[in-house]
């Protein structure tokens, strides 16, 4: 079948758009593989231009590196960067058929149904919304295409160089000073917390937020369930995420040490800083992305942008003489009461933002161009971030795998730390054995039993390796394949020992069975063993000769002052080390 001339415009709805948007540019490689048709580089369904970002940048460049995303494709799939120009009259007239494929599509509906429009019109488009449109188990027989899924997420899509080069200084200075750094993704996002119904988890004016969003998923059939439910039981059901102090304690029960150097991520974190004072609180080092970079950095990162008109809120002009008089005038028969005491004043972070309209307004009102400008910027802090995640020497998620089928940040940084290094430390905690954990010592949380202690290193522990591991693709591969890559992204040298074969009841591979690595990939194996146990030798050769001389030199006194210099810093250097060491 042979359908060369037809080309596909992609239009991502830009009411979702976010940085997991790079799982649904993901699947749509797949689709047109399956339709052997032309792709349009991908772009926003809406205008970068009209969030008042750079205009340097269109909307697919302003993350990713267009041609380094084409060239890695060339053998796989066509692309394009723009439509022809005899095309683009005709979509300017709307001649085209547009299809909104839901996120668990399968192969079938783009045979039966996209594909006999294909052949007529010769261009459609299609609306890739909430992250997917495909489903994400495919049978067996199509397992070349899940490899495909691996080589557009993990190859081809890269970021720009300038967000690339960034996020390597960034991860340059967490390791400055020689210590591993871990990650810390909350997951605490508004849209997710209140599908799940974690209101109840938060204070106040955050509580009404979650469900005024809610409430709209509700009203748009999103959710089938009552506005107002127990949080406190979803949370025990591990519906809800683990908050940021709670995360503090389990990781100072598996023994990482108060200086421990911890990188927040995530470009939204609801409930801002208040619920990070606990957490701070117990490790120093928190840092986050305006700790890395500076204004500056950022700047040349974002392109040189319009300014935009200042939406500051207006305070009411003070009354004049006369105004007051008057009213005093008009106010009735005497004996008159006492005036009022004088307003308190009002203050601008009063009327701006969320603040301002849940006080009182019961509509959120429409995104200013701040607003917009801001949600542009959220998607270069979360490329930033991911980069940072992916190269950490431990990765911790507060809140992944919930099951709304939604992609998440944590699910993807999971899935290509497994795809790169599969051994690197990746926790996979099991939120509802937790809860049940927190609950048994909730009167004296900060400072559990021994036996307690050691049911969480337990279980952590065991969460890093195959347990968590079969656990993750159980409960994150049906909504994600890219969080769970394995067996179809993943080959077997000849020399390895083969695992054992672990099977879900729906006779799905949940551990092992992957495929024998070509020839080829095992002889680059090979070279490259031979030529990192060439330069290990050459250092170590170099370190006997420096140890040689350094015997021969004289050898300094030693007084008290630098004695315990050096005792206190080896007695730093211990609480540094790493606690599973």
């Amino acid at each position: 079948m042979q359908i060369q001339e037809v080309v596909i415009c992609y239009l991502v709805n830009e009411a979702t758009v976010s940085f997991m948007q790079k799982y649904s540019v993901v699947l749509r490689k797949l689709n047109l593989r399956l339709l052997n048709a032309t792709l349009v580089i991908p772009e926003f369904q809406e205008s970068l231009k009209s969030k008042g970002v750079s205009s340097k940048f269109k909307s697919f460049s302003y993350l990713y590196d267009e041609d380094h995303f084409i060239a890695s494709l060339t053998n796989d799939v066509r692309i394009i960067k723009t439509l022809p120009d005899r095309l683009k009259a005709a979509r300017k007239r709307n001649e085209f058929h547009i299809f909104k494929p839901a996120n668990s599509a399968s192969p079938s509906y783009y045979i039966k149904d996209v594909l006999p429009e294909l052949k007529k019109s010769k261009v459609i488009g299609l609306v890739i919304s909430n992250g997917g449109c495909l489903q994400s188990i495919l049978p067996p027989s199509m397992s070349e295409y899940q490899r495909l899924r691996c080589r557009v997420a993990f190859h081809a899509l890269h970021f720009r160089p300038e967000i690339q080069v960034l996020g390597r200084r960034m991860v340059e200075r967490l390791r400055h000073w020689g210590r591993p750094y871990l990650v810390f993704h909350p997951g605490l996002v508004r849209e997710t917390l209140a599908y799940h119904g974690c209101a109840e988890l938060f204070q106040d004016v955050h509580t009404e937020l979650i469900q005024y969003k809610r409430k709209q998923l509700i009203k748009r059939k999103v959710i089938d369930e009552d506005l107002s439910v127990d949080s406190h039981i979803r949370k025990d059901n591990g519906s809800c995420p683990l908050m940021p102090d709670e995360v503090g304690i389990l990781l100072r029960a598996m023994g990482y040490p108060p200086k421990t150097r911890i990188y927040l991520a995530g470009s939204e974190i609801f409930g801002g800083q208040r619920v990070l004072i606990s957490l701070r609180a117990m490790f120093v080092n928190l840092v986050d992305r305006t700790s890395l970079c500076s204004k500056q950095e950022l700047s040349d990162l974002y392109g040189p942008e319009t300014p935009l008109p200042e939406s500051y809120y207006e305070f009411p002009s003070p009354k004049t003489e006369e105004q007051l008089k008057d009213e005093w005038n008009k106010a009735g028969p005497r004996p008159r009461p006492l005036p009022p005491p004088p307003d308190r004043p009002i203050y601008r972070h009063e009327k701006e933002g969320w603040y301002g309209w849940i006080t009182e307004n019961d509509t959120e009102p429409e995104p200013t161009p701040l607003d917009l400008r801001m949600q542009a910027h959220r998607l270069l802090w979360d490329a930033l971030d991911y980069i940072v995640s992916v190269e950490a020497d431990a990765f911790f998620p507060g809140f992944n795998a919930d099951g709304s089928g939604w992609p998440d940040f944590s699910g993807l940084v999971m899935g290509q730390r497994l795809y790169e290094i599969s051994s690197s430390r990746t926790y996979r905690p099991d939120r509802k054995f937790l809860a049940q954990l927190f609950n048994i010592s909730r009167e004296n949380m900060y400072h559990p039993k021994h036996n307690w202690t050691l049911a969480v290193q337990e279980h952590l522990n065991k969460s890093m390796g195959v347990a968590g591991i079969i656990r993750d693709s159980l409960l994150s591969k049906p909504y994600s394949f890219l969080s769970h890559p394995l067996p179809e992204c993943a080959c077997r040298v000849s020399s390895s020992e083969i695992p054992k074969l672990t099977k879900s009841r729906d006779a799905r591979i949940l551990y092992g069975g992957e495929d024998k690595c070509p020839k080829w990939m095992k002889h680059g194996m090979d070279a490259a063993s031979v030529e990192s146990q060439t330069e290990e030798d050459t250092a170590n050769n170099g370190s006997d000769s420096v140890d040689y001389e350094s015997e021969l030199g004289d050898q300094p006194e030693v007084d008290d002052n630098s004695s315990r210099m050096e005792a206190s810093t080896s007695f730093d250097q211990d609480d540094e080390m790493d606690p599973n060491d």
